[in-house]
């Protein structure tokens, strides 16, 4: 029996550049939100294109609700000791639709197979910091067409819902329409508000599925 898709996952908030030390060879790090491998390879090839002069160009990136799809790819470093940690700090952190480029400049000492471990690694680790946080969470974007007279009523209600974002509202000659992107856990409620609202005259449909972010909040608030 196939698992149901999960209703949220997390990913960057935005994209970000790091640039760490290490026995004199720079680190810089690049994140960036991407959907497609197509977007991840496009970031990638934008950050080589900019920073030609460095050795390597380690890469590693993670995509879908699921993170189904992961792809590394060590550039030239010794096998297993750049995109593997790289992608390791992306599925450890749980992060999801983000690609990561650390781009290096040999300074001369060698740091042997775990220095260069601990170096992809960190330098990941701390891009996603400086790129924040946040969730995508599921949503069924449902049509509400309610007459003049509940039009304002409705949209008011639906507005004050924590679980549900009113997206468009048009007026016709017919009335107001709604679209609303719900939470899955939160259908029921809706159908049911505007039932009460419009003494059962209106009934919403189901329009698409996509994802929103929300917001994390910050640890201890």
């Amino acid at each position: 029996m196939p698992l149901s898709p999960p209703g949220s996952y997390r990913t960057i908030a935005s994209a970000a550049t790091v640039e760490l030390e290490v026995r004199r060879s720079r680190f810089v790090a690049d994140v960036a939100r991407v959907t497609t491998e197509d977007e991840a390879r496009t970031v990638i090839d934008a950050v080589r294109a900019g920073s030609r002069e460095a050795g390597h160009h380690c890469t590693a990136f993670v995509l879908g609700p699921e993170g189904a799809t992961r792809r590394s790819n060590d550039d030239g470093e010794p096998s297993g000791t750049a995109g593997a940690p790289m992608l390791d700090v992306l599925t450890s952190r749980g992060r999801s639709d983000v690609v990561a480029v650390v781009s290096r400049w040999f300074g001369g000492t060698l740091l042997g197979t775990g220095g260069l471990i601990r170096a992809y690694g960190d330098a990941v680790a701390a891009a996603l910091e400086a790129a924040g946080e946040v969730r995508r969470e599921a949503r069924g974007v449902w049509a509400v067409d309610v007459d003049h007279t509940h039009g304002p009523r409705v949209e008011n209600a639906l507005r004050e819902m924590a679980s549900m974002t009113v997206s468009a509202a048009t007026w016709t000659a017919g009335g107001l329409r709604l679209e609303v992107a719900v939470a899955p856990t939160a259908t029921v409620a809706m159908t049911t508000l505007v039932a009460e609202l419009t003494a059962g005259r209106s009934e919403p449909v189901l329009l698409a599925r996509t994802w929103v972010d929300v917001p994390v909040p910050a640890a201890g608030g």
